[in-house]
């Protein structure tokens, strides 16, 4: 067996609208014996995973799957339960997943639903080691490896507050868009997307935050507006500590100037001994310490989130209950195993650490770890009650005084913090904190919010839920319109067809597309940019107003799509091209995984499908929204039977493409006004400006605002580059074409045909993926429509050795009737290109199917620039001799 390959899938894929992990395995020897028969395997596998008896199996009955193990099942079935079972070991309790052949005579791959990414790829490789081990007898120490997973884990884990708020943002159906690999959030799209990392919004400032962080300087703010605060200062010596202390007086606080969770924090110190220890404990933290007076009474925390408070609680420091049979020491070690307890913030609770600051404390009360407390004594831990050093909460949202509550938004109103978690220290806060002389203590910036959501006693309290709210208020756009463009041909102009009509709506649109992501005219990543990472570069972008995204077939099979859900889902055409490679086969499954962008569709969306396609009702018995079908002929069955039911069409009808919008037809525009079709002759820019008119009206656009749009919308190196532009070069003309499969190829031909004058010569190749029966289908359309071919290679052969897909493209070029003599293999499109102009006569039609754009582009331009230089040579010495035959 061989492990070949583990692929995460974040968002909906082709398998599931939900993350999945795909695992190609190569079962070799293994791929046609049963488990029955391979011995010692299922007793094996049962006694290292007990929890495949659980296991329903497909009968959906449990214990199932051990049914299936003694009547003989195959090895990437076992592999997909194991990845399933991991997880739930983990703590993920899973069902989705499937195994499927995949090619050759043993490949397979399995998919499986996760909830945690690390979880859920490692589950899949650990799952293949465990057959290996079983297979080959050799001991696994499973216990080892899924504490490895789980340290990984919880390493990659989002803490509860930034998972809480994901949560809600879910809910309310806002995207969710992880950065990086730590806790920033995007929440939304485009100009309405919403940036948060933990607690901290992008609408609080950097000033603010530092402002928060610098204890001292906070303090003194507060003081100024009349807020009671704690008497201290800012020491750096022990000399300094000593003298601050001699004018505040016993008892004090020490605490590192800029620290955070409680780190370092050392209360109610009494004498000069305990301050140099908590002082030598603080600068381990901080270079420099915040000495305080000490205010006595109850430690709380009150959340502001937009001026308002949503939660509050009492915060109890960490502590153990004796029970008069264990020490200190073992009974933190009981108290750590307490399943709500994690490390840092994964669970509701964090374990109770033994530092500096514990011992010292201890040291204070008379006790060491090894003291044994009575039944019931409970033994304080530490002095400040921060959760992050294992203190607990009970809510006290309904028992806040007035007084305190206004007195912490004002606190946080002061700092300019639009999220603040205001600690207060006071005797009751049921009271106004200022008649019992409590005082504000602190404003943290990045408050944690796990006390509130999941409080040891009381009534939980949804803060998540509020900081988004504060957000996105209720009734208030959260994203942007999404329009994604996927098919086998026409993708690209569609898409930028698009582009182009909604910046004459006036909105700013952000656009993938196979030449390259743009924000309006601006482009900001070159290249093939039509996967899910340039889908979330457009998506990241505060300025963009309208999202239009060529969704490539690569992107969608290796990794899913880049967005959520979309407005407008449309599908060009099903045609012959990329199969045989990633599983997809047949034009069948190919209309299966481009179905994924049409299924990914808001319900009051519309999916716009091609009428004259023959695979579009398959695609259509997928989709969950409306649809808007578009035809070239208005007596196409599918469009006449959706019509008669009020459904919308674009056709054409009478030259002129017209809309039914499920109660009248209105007229939009003549083919022959629409630069791009050159007159009504290149009919696959018909179909694509049906295409994208749909898409338009899909989205409200007036058909005025189309018709503008699309008048002006010609195939050049502007609006349409790389698709039919056509290059005037002294009397003969040179179109530059994207064509690189059947399809593409003959609708480009067929076009030239009714613009031909001279003789048509060709520069063609495709690239190396495609079958050889295709390559040589392409040139065999070559040879029945070129006078004369030159056949170049790609410079990315993709696994082909030179000159192969070159010599199958002129055999095709032959089988198309093309003579010997007018066939010419150039490799280099660039060279192919040179020989093609210095060669051409006046009428003639010089296509290059092309790899790479630019160059061409640039070949052109010196050829042209070369003519006009010798051009001018040649008036020159017709001057000159004139000159010379002039008498005298």
């Amino acid at each position: 067996m061989k492990l070949l390959r583990v692929q995460v899938y974040t968002g909906r894929n082709i398998y599931a609208h939900f993350p999945i992990v795909r695992v190609d395995v190569e079962l070799g020897e293994y791929v046609d014996i049963p488990t029955c028969d391979i011995e010692g395997f299922n007793e094996g596998l049962i006694g290292l995973l007990p929890g495949l008896r659980e296991h329903k199996c497909s009968n959906g009955l449990q214990g199932g799957f051990v049914k299936r193990l003694e009547r003989g099942t195959y090895l990437a079935h076992v592999m997909e339960h194991i990845a399933l079972e991991l997880q739930k070991q983990l703590g993920y309790d899973l069902k989705y997943g499937k195994a499927r052949y995949l090619e050759g005579d043993s490949i397979y791959y399995i998919v499986y639903e996760y909830k945690d990414e690390i979880a859920g790829l490692h589950a899949g490789k650990l799952a293949f080691d465990i057959i290996q081990s079983l297979l080959k007898r050799e001991k696994l120490d499973l216990s080892e490896r899924l504490q490895v997973i789980t340290s990984a884990i919880v390493k990659n884990q989002l803490g509860p507050s930034t998972a809480a708020i994901i949560e809600e943002a879910k809910k309310r159906r806002i995207p969710v868009t992880r950065i990086g690999g730590n806790s920033l959030l995007q929440l939304g799209y485009g100009r309405y997307g919403e940036k948060i990392q933990a607690t901290i919004t992008e609408h609080t400032s950097c000033i603010a935050v530092d402002t928060a962080g610098d204890k001292e300087l906070t303090n003194s703010i507060l003081r100024n507006y009349g807020i009671p605060v704690p008497e201290g200062q800012g020491v750096e010596t022990y000399g300094e500590a000593r003298a601050v202390i001699k004018k505040i007086g016993f008892p004090v606080v020490i605490k590192p100037y800029n620290g955070n969770q409680g780190k370092g924090v050392s209360l109610n110190l009494t004498s000069l001994k305990e301050v140099k220890k908590a002082f030598i404990i603080a600068k381990k933290h901080s270079n420099r310490v915040l000495l305080e007076k000490y205010i006595p009474g109850k430690h709380y925390r009150i959340a502001i989130v937009g001026e308002k408070m949503v939660a509050a609680s009492e915060r109890i420091a960490a502590h153990v209950i004796g029970n008069g049979i264990n020490t200190i020491k073992e009974l933190i070690d009981m108290e750590n195993q307490n399943p709500v307890r994690g490390e840092g913030h994964e669970k509701p609770l964090t374990k109770i650490k033994i530092d500096d600051v514990m011992m010292l404390l201890l040291s204070k009360t008379g006790r060491t770890l090894n003291n044994i407390p009575n039944k019931g004594e409970i033994i304080y831990l530490r002095e400040n009650d921060n959760l992050s050093t294992g203190g607990t909460a009970i809510d006290v949202t309904d028992k806040v005084h007035p007084d305190n509550e206004r007195m912490a938004i004002h606190a946080a109103r002061t700092i300019g913090l639009d999220v603040a978690g205001v600690d207060i220290t006071t005797q009751d806060i049921g009271r106004s904190m200022v008649t019992d002389r409590g005082a504000i203590i602190e404003i943290n910036a990045c408050p944690g919010i796990r006390m509130h959501h999941y409080p040891s006693k009381g009534k939980s309290r949804n803060v998540a839920k509020a900081i988004v709210d504060n957000l996105f208020p209720e009734g208030e756009k959260y994203t942007i319109p999404i329009i994604s463009v996927t098919g086998t041909n026409g993708k690209t102009t569609t898409t930028r067809m698009l582009g182009k009509i909604f910046r004459e709506t006036g909105l700013t649109v952000g656009m993938t597309t196979t030449g390259g992501v743009y924000i309006q005219d601006e482009e900001i990543v070159k290249g093939d940019t039509t996967g899910p990472q340039s889908a979330q570069t457009v998506l990241m972008d505060k300025r963009v107003e309208f999202g239009v995204l060529e969704t490539a077939r690569g992107g969608i099979v290796n990794k899913g799509l880049g967005y959520d859900l979309a407005d407008i889902g449309i599908i060009t055409n099903i045609g012959d091209d990329h199969l045989g490679i990633d599983g997809i086969n047949t034009l069948e499954e190919m209309a299966d995984v481009k179905a994924l962008v049409v299924e990914a569709v808001k319900k009051e969306g519309y999916a716009i499908l091609n009428a004259d396609d023959l695979y579009t009702p398959r695609i259509a018995e997928r989709v969950r929204c409306n649809i808007i079908y578009f035809a070239k002929d208005i007596a196409n069955e599918t469009i006449k039977h959706h019509m008669a039911c009020g459904g919308k069409a674009v056709y054409l009808k009478k030259k002129t493409i017209c809309i039914y919008d499920g109660i009248k037809e209105i007229p939009v525009i003549k083919i022959d006004e629409i630069p791009a079709t050159f007159g009504g002759v290149l009919e696959h820019n018909i179909e694509n400006s049906m295409a994208a008119i749909a898409g338009a009206h899909g989205c409200g656009v007036e058909p005025k605002v189309i018709y503008n749009a699309l008048s002006q919308f010609y195939t050049d190196t502007i609006n349409n580059p790389g698709r039919f532009n056509v290059f005037d070069v002294k009397n003969f003309k040179v179109v530059i074409d994207y064509g690189h499969n059947i399809d593409g190829y003959m609708k480009v031909l067929e076009g030239l045909k009714k613009m031909k004058a001279g003789k048509l010569v060709g520069i063609i190749g495709v690239p190396g993926d495609r079958t050889d029966i295709s390559i040589l289908k392409v040139g065999e359309i070559s040879g029945q429509y070129f006078d004369y071919v030159y056949i170049k290679e790609d410079k990315d052969l993709r696994g082909r050795k030179p000159g192969e897909v070159a010599n199958i493209m002129k055999k095709g070029c032959s089988l198309g009737g093309l003579n010997e003599n007018a066939m010419e293999i150039e490799l280099c499109e660039i060279k192919a290109l040179n020989k093609a102009m210095e060669t051409a006569e006046a009428g003639d039609i010089i296509i290059v199917f092309f790899e790479e754009y630019q160059p061409l582009v640039q070949a052109i331009e010196a050829y042209k620039k070369k003519g006009n230089m010798n051009t001018s040579k040649l008036i020159k010495l017709k001057r000159t001799s004139n000159i010379a035959n002039v008498s005298p």
